[in-house]
């Protein structure tokens, strides 16, 4: 058997014999966003150090844990801390959580990060809908052999960011009457934030905001079939842009300022998406 296949296997095992919720969407919460799993109906919870041989989450505002429960009538599995390439993991161990919830029964994955603003008409503060991404910066979760039980050996990337989740996030937003911007997400390996010319490099190249994450974990969802939506906070403007130094409290006091907001929007759409 293939060596991450089986690791998948043996933590798809071990997470089942803790936790017998079967969710159909499944939710990443990025940095400084992990506190929407207290507004869920929570049913079990499962740390991911309690899962055979899972990756532990060592970023700040990653609490490295499942949470499993109902988001209105909605079962769905919360990520609340996500795994990073930056870490020091292996691409297969960062994308291994996405894995585990597909195959724990979720049909659909909600990503959301913390990103730095590329787009000139882009505030601190301002959530952007995912319409495409950008990841040649990072390796592919799909390197290596094909895990065939999994998806197909060159996966279509027409259409990563499902069509009509988008339209179903916009009407929502309107719904709420709170802006929600639209653009192209690119991945950095991290965890140095960006150069001003790197910055140029991304404007250049069609993005709109820049991260560390996401774009690894919606290719290993969409190989595996997953309908996919991504929400991303816009916590800064990136370097170039903005005239300060970067830091990791920025991100976090950011997905502070905007938690109420963000809630209400993810709140929205899940109890939409069925």
């Amino acid at each position: 058997m293939n060596p991450v296949y089986d690791k998948l296997q043996r933590c798809l095992k071990c997470a089942r014999e803790k936790v017998n919720f079967v969710p159909d969407v499944a939710l990443v919460l990025g940095s400084g966003l992990g506190d929407y799993a207290d507004t869920m109906k929570v049913e079990a919870t499962l740390d991911y150090k309690d899962i055979d041989g899972f990756p532990v989450s060592t970023a700040p505002g990653h609490a490295g844990r499942f949470v499993f429960g109902y988001v209105g009538n909605t079962k769905v599995v919360v990520m609340q801390g996500r795994v990073h390439f930056y870490e020091g993991y292996d691409m297969s161990d960062v994308v291994l959580p996405i894995r585990l919830m597909k195959l724990l029964g979720a049909k659909t994955l909600f990503v959301t990060n913390a990103s730095g603003g590329i787009n000139s008409d882009f505030n601190a503060g301002d959530l952007m809908l995912i319409t495409d991404q950008i990841s040649q910066l990072v390796p592919s979760p799909l390197r290596g052999e094909n895990i065939s039980e999994l998806g197909v050996r060159f996966p279509d990337m027409s259409h990563i960011y499902n069509e009509e989740l988008r339209q179903l996030a916009k009407k929502c937003a309107e719904k709420l009457d709170i802006e929600l911007k639209e653009g192209v997400y690119i991945q950095m390996p991290g965890p140095n934030y960006e150069s001003p010319a790197e910055i140029r490099m991304a404007k250049a190249m069609g993005a709109d905001a820049v991260g560390m994450s996401t774009t690894c974990e919606a290719i290993a969802a969409n190989h595996m079939g997953m309908d996919i939506i991504g929400i991303s906070c816009v916590s800064n403007l990136a370097a170039g842009i903005n005239p300060t130094p970067l830091t990791e409290e920025e991100v976090l006091e950011a997905g502070r300022k905007v938690a109420k907001k963000f809630s209400a929007l993810v709140t929205e759409i899940i109890t939409s998406i069925n």
